[in-house]
């Protein structure tokens, strides 16, 4: 039978777990403030900021934030780089009940104000650095997070306040230039299970977490705020740089790190790499795009410590893992699905697929988005509804499941390009592209960058005399800065189908032979 993906879906469920006892972000942090006291809870460039005094700042955020009138129900945004500010700001919005909703500072203005619009945040937390962009998206008051004590002033330090499961946690924007970008909501159901599932991974109480991709990212999310509930330490890196990374974890004995694909090749592309001395580290993360298994040997012999490899969709949902030392045979899959997790592969009508097939990979489990913020109809075209009514969302990518059940992703159903661990949408470029004057048709696909894992590339027909370089140049004026063209290519034409779908696959094979598989 053929399922319909948009059926009777106003709100994902997630997996139900008998006898569980999730953790509460506000009274852990409070808890772990009291305990640790002046261990280091997070090391930027300005300073150590202790357990102690975290808590302290956190709780009277969640104070003036009180006193405004700002608590459950409420969505707090923030435009910034990482910084130890940043994160104690994210804390006391959590603290007291309300909403967190970090905006992509590598977004362009017009997709920062559709989501600013779109969430409905009237206050806004921003950086030096972006507040030039705040000031542009219609927040009734920005905040400089460098002035953040001076904002709190005397206000009291409050209790963290009750949340129930369904309470909004956070909201992470998907990227994109056209239409309205994609709030995913998380609630605090979601967040605390990934709490709990993190604590297997070693990090602990006694751990150092490397934070070096952007906080706005779940990326960074997932790693950072499990390092808050152990009682971890973070160094925070406003900007990754391989040089200061390699100096930063021998400096604070770093024991984990969460990194995508492009930063480990940075790494070990890196010549002073051998220089330092990292043996502390007991573990490294990779998630947001497959880690090559070249790659993963490099790491490997070269780096202290294991690899966990992790892969998932910040909507939640599917989630596997790849545990490098125990399976060196199995690199060139993004391993097992989680405990709790229930994973499977569906064809183009909807129907489930048996184990091993080829098709679209969808996922359920304990950690689900309840929905996209006021869009329900791209949450019901995200969902997969099995025969029994359970719903799963839809990744959008092709693989299948070997006979020892590790996921072998094999294709992107939709043009996605991972470019630094960050996704960018083909049809986002070729709108913008095709919106010059000397386009007659385009094609934007992925090409291999050593630089970035995945580069985008714009095929163009041009109309009459044309510039390939002034066409890159003016689209990458109106495009993101994770988005941008590495350059313009221009065709007689583009490959189609009898129906006239462009052939991307003929487009890519030329610049993807000879790559590792």
């Amino acid at each position: 039978m053929t399922q319909n993906a948009s059926a009777g879906v106003a709100k994902l469920t997630p997996m139900q777990i008998e006898g569980e006892e999730l953790v509460r972000f506000g009274p852990r942090m409070a808890e772990n403030a009291a305990t640790f006291g002046d261990k280091p809870c997070i090391i930027d460039e300005t300073g150590t900021l202790s357990w102690a005094e975290f808590g302290d700042l956190a709780a009277r955020v969640a104070g003036r934030l009180r006193g405004m009138g700002i608590g459950r129900g409420d969505m707090v945004a923030s435009l910034a780089e990482n910084s130890a500010m940043n994160v104690v700001m994210y804390a006391g919005v959590l603290w007291s009940g309300a909403c967190m909703v970090p905006l992509p500072f590598s977004a362009t203005e017009d997709a920062l104000i559709k989501e600013r619009n779109d969430c409905g945040a009237t206050l806004l937390f921003a950086s030096k650095q972006f507040r030039e962009t705040a000031e542009k998206l219609g927040a009734s008051e920005i905040v400089d997070l460098a002035e953040l004590r001076a904002w709190v002033g005397d206000a009291p330090a409050i209790d963290p306040v009750a949340v129930g499961d369904d309470d909004l946690f956070d909201m992470i924007y998907s990227s994109g230039t056209t239409g309205t970008p994609k709030g995913i909501v998380h609630d605090h159901r979601f967040r605390s299970r990934q709490f709990s599932r993190n604590s297997s991974y070693g990090l602990e109480s006694d751990g150092v977490l490397m934070m070096s991709t952007p906080l706005y990212s779940n990326t960074t999310l997932v790693a950072v705020m499990a390092a808050l509930a152990r009682g971890a330490t973070i160094v925070s890196m406003s900007r990754f740089n391989t040089v200061r990374f390699l100096e930063l974890s021998e400096q604070h004995s770093a024991t984990h790190a969460m990194l995508v694909p492009v930063q480990y090749m940075r790494l070990m592309d890196e010549p002073r790499f051998d220089d330092f001395d990292l043996s502390a580290y007991q573990n490294k993360m990779s998630t947001s795009a497959p880690l090559p298994g070249q790659l993963i040997a490099q790491v490997m012999k070269r780096w202290p410590g294991n690899i966990m490899e992790f892969y998932g969709m910040t909507e939640g949902g599917p989630a596997t893992v790849l545990d490098c030392a125990a399976h060196p045979d199995k690199w060139d899959t993004v391993g097992q699905p989680q405990p709790g997790a229930d994973m499977r592969v569906i064809d183009e009508d909807g129907n489930e697929l048996p184990y091993g097939s080829y098709g679209e990979v969808v996922g359920r489990s304990g950690a689900m988005m309840p929905g996209y913020h006021n869009n329900p109809e791209k949450t019901r075209e995200a969902t997969w509804v099995s025969p029994d009514g359970l719903h799963f969302v839809r990744t959008g990518d092709m693989g299948r499941f070997d006979e020892d059940g590790f996921l072998h992703l094999l294709d992107r159903k939709k043009d996605m390009i991972i470019s630094g661990g960050f996704n960018i949408y083909a049809a986002d470029l070729e709108a913008v592209l095709r919106k010059h004057p000397a386009v007659a048709d385009v094609a934007v696909i992925a090409v291999p960058s050593r630089q970035w894992g995945e580069t985008p590339l714009g095929l163009v027909v041009p109309k009459g005399e044309a510039d390939a370089d002034e066409i890159r140049d003016w689209a990458n004026g109106q495009l993101g800065k994770t988005q941008r063209l590495s350059a313009v290519e221009f065709r007689d034409d583009l490959p189609r189908s009898e129906i006239g779908k462009i052939l991307k696959r003929e487009l890519r094979e030329p610049y993807w032979e000879g790559q590792p598989a």
